[in-house]
C-alpha cells in the first residue's frame, strides 16, 4: 500500500526566520513540504530530505518508464532468447 501524499502548507516568507528551527522541526515531524510566499504569491518550497528523496525517486522511475516506452515504440526490442544469450555472454556461462 502506498503512503498518502502529505498536505502542503503555506507560510509567508516574512514569518520565516532561518535561525528558527520551528519550521524545520515541523517538516521533520510531519514530512511533506511547505510553500513560502512573498506578497501572497509562491516564492519557494521547503521540504524534508525524505520528501525530496521520494520526489527524486518518483521522477527517476517515470523517466525510466518513459525511456522504455520510447524504446518499445521505436522497435528497439530484444527477444527473450537474445536477452538470454547476452546475459550468458556477460556472465560467462549459461545456467542449466
Amino acid at each position: 500500500m502506498t503512503k498518502p501524499l502529505p498536505t502542503v502548507r503555506t507560510l509567508p516568507s516574512s514569518e520565516m526566520d532561518p535561525r528558527d528551527g520551528g519550521i524545520i522541526d515541523k517538516l521533520r515531524e510531519h514530512g511533506g513540504s511547505m510553500v513560502l510566499t512573498q506578497d501572497g504569491k509562491p516564492s519557494a518550497i521547503v521540504m524534508s530530505p525524505e520528501e525530496f528523496e521520494r520526489l527524486t525517486q518518483a521522477a527517476r522511475f517515470v523517466a525510466a518508464v518513459s525511456e522504455g516506452l520510447a524504446d518499445s515504440e521505436a522497435g528497439r526490442l530484444v527477444s527473450d532468447e537474445e536477452l538470454g544469450h547476452e546475459l550468458d555472454l556477460a556472465l560467462g556461462a549459461s545456467l542449466p
